[in-house]
């Protein structure tokens, strides 16, 4: 892979495949694609999905939105970092194409910004709810009718790939969705491979995957353009594009030191017992009298977080350039972090944090319900467009579907793109709007 070629600003519908600029000049090239983001629906209703604790009452637990922009700060920076260092070492970008250490913090950061946008209600476990209601619920009677790699799709509904279809599906007034750059939505593509074969290898690229069926012709389209390596002739499986290491590395640290910082502020882990664990990150760093002069548990546990992102960021950087060349040509199988020295505290945090927060009674008590609310969505919402789709809808189904937008096409002869579409718009429900219209369906809410 060449980085003249991963850097194109080419948009679905372009014809000029790498204009530098948009119509308005104080929007510089990629610019324009955080912005587009940042102004969609779908990113909003992140302010009311679950990051940490599902629907949490108090006041500084982290949304999925402000986990999203705080992912973004960071890999603005870590894109900052690394362009200015490949310019260094390809002068030709800058003297020749005219790229500047921006552009790549404007990719990574607009690629980060959009990491979660995918997720439906209730964090990882809406997910897994949606998979279940087709592998062991409901939606197993559809099986029948549906490819090996569609069915896969359903049973594995994969947040990311639900992000490329926002991000690129055609809707009413848009065509190509968001109208991102290739060079953002390769970045954006952490597993850029289909659902079957599941994890073929140990590479990295291989633990999930990043795009539907729906969207395979898309997807293809961006990774030509790109020039992406592929990595396996009897599927669609290939190399990421660089920068998507650096949206990983800037998701990696934020979950990583926020959620733990989160769990400390909620009381769900001890202050001392926490607080040892960061400082073994930034032992080299902390200033003792700065830090015996903080007088409250957030001030000191948000002194040693901007420290240990800090030095996380720069450890990145040093590990992405220190790979570069096995990065470009797609050999480098792992997340930058895994690389790293401080690779043993990481997983000492990520390890107590999934104890005392991920499997906190609140967190799970608050998914069993999720659980039940998805699969009464799903199962209301599947049968009642597939009645109508063969001409047996009852009264209460025709009732349902006045209530579901436009998007979900009941005359679709596709099985699979009539079930892609239910599952879609119960992805885009917030917390609060899924548990809405559960209790509508349930009638115990007017």
């Amino acid at each position: 892979m060449n980085w003249e070629q991963l850097l194109s600003l080419k948009r679905s519908g372009d014809n000029n495949k790498r204009i530098r600029k948009e119509q308005d000049e104080t929007r510089l090239g990629f610019e324009v694609d955080y912005d587009r983001i940042i102004f969609s629906s779908e990113f909003r209703s992140l302010q009311d999905k679950t990051q940490v604790i599902p629907l949490s009452e108090t006041d500084f637990v982290h949304t999925r939105l402000t986990h999203s922009l705080e992912v973004s700060v960071v890999g603005r920076s870590l894109g900052r970092l690394v362009g200015k260092k490949l310019l260094e070492k390809h002068p030709h970008l800058k003297s020749v194409h005219g790229y500047q250490a921006n552009d790549f913090g404007a990719i990574v950061a607009a690629a980060a910004l959009a990491h979660d946008i995918g997720n439906p209600p209730f964090g990882h476990s809406g997910e897994k709810a949606i998979g279940e209601f087709f592998i062991n619920g409901e939606g197993q009677k559809y099986k029948s009718e549906l490819s090996s790699k569609e069915y896969q799709d359903l049973c594995d509904f994969e947040g990311n790939a639900n992000g490329f279809k926002i991000l690129t599906q055609s809707r009413a007034g848009r065509s190509g969705g968001l109208r991102l750059s290739y060079a953002t939505l390769g970045a954006f593509t952490k597993y850029p491979k289909e659902s079957l074969p599941k994890k073929p290898t140990k590479h990295i690229a291989d633990k999930k995957y990043g795009f539907f069926q729906s969207e395979k012709k898309a997807f293809e389209d961006v990774s030509n353009e790109l020039g992406l390596i592929k990595r396996s002739d009897a599927d669609m499986n290939y190399a990421r594009h660089p920068l998507a290491y650096l949206v990983e590395a800037a998701d990696d640290i934020c979950y990583t030191i926020i959620d733990f910082e989160d769990g400390i502020n909620l009381g769900l882990i001890q202050e001392e017992f926490a607080l040892e664990y960061l400082i073994n990150i930034v032992r080299d760093k902390i200033k003792t009298e700065n830090y015996y002069a903080l007088n409250t548990k957030e001030d000191r546990v948000s002194y040693l977080r901007a420290l240990a992102i800090g030095t996380l960021i720069n450890e990145a950087v040093e590990i992405f350039m220190k790979h570069e060349e096995d990065i470009l040509n797609g050999l480098f199988d792992s997340a930058l972090l895994d690389k790293s020295k401080y690779e043993a505290q990481i997983n000492d945090i990520i390890k107590i944090s999934i104890e005392k927060i991920y499997q906190s009674t609140e967190v799970v008590d608050k998914e069993i319900a999720g659980y039940g609310v998805i699969n009464t969505l799903l199962s209301t919402y599947t049968s009642a467009v597939n009645n109508c789709f063969n001409n047996t809808a009852s009264n209460y189904d025709k009732l349902i579907l006045k209530g579901l937008p436009d998007s979900i096409n009941t005359s679709d002869t596709s099985m699979y793109n009539r079930l892609s579409s239910v599952c879609y718009y119960v992805s885009l429900l917030s917390d609060s709007k899924a548990i809405l219209d559960y209790k509508k369906i349930k009638g115990i809410s007017f």
